[in-house]
């Protein structure tokens, strides 16, 4: 179990995830050291709050957006209305090896 921008994913070795944007190109291997959890064949760490010396090796597989959100907004008889678009910009990751602590 890993968190990465303000969000927790549970990994394995092999998993591709879309996470918010990290400053990578693709191609390039990250290391995500904010591990929270550790589990393998019924041994498990959990972290307080996270797992010293563990870490998540990541290859950036691409750059990518996420899909078009509508962002509406209305005040009734006020004649206000906003519509607005937003794709948020993700990264789409590849986990290639988990380094427990123990």
């Amino acid at each position: 179990m890993i968190r990465t921008g303000g969000k927790q994913y549970k990994v394995a070795n092999g998993d591709v995830i879309r996470v918010e944007k990290l400053e990578a190109d693709a191609g390039a291997s990250i290391t995500l050291d904010d591990v929270l959890m550790v589990g393998d064949a019924g041994n498990t760490t959990i972290g307080t709050p996270t797992v010293a010396g563990a870490s998540v090796v990541a290859e950036v597989v691409a750059q990518d957006r996420g899909p078009k959100i509508i962002v509406f907004k209305k005040k009734r008889r006020q004649n206000y209305r906003r519509k607005n678009g937003h794709r948020q910009d993700l990264t789409v990751l590849r986990i290639t090896g988990i380094n427990g602590a123990a």
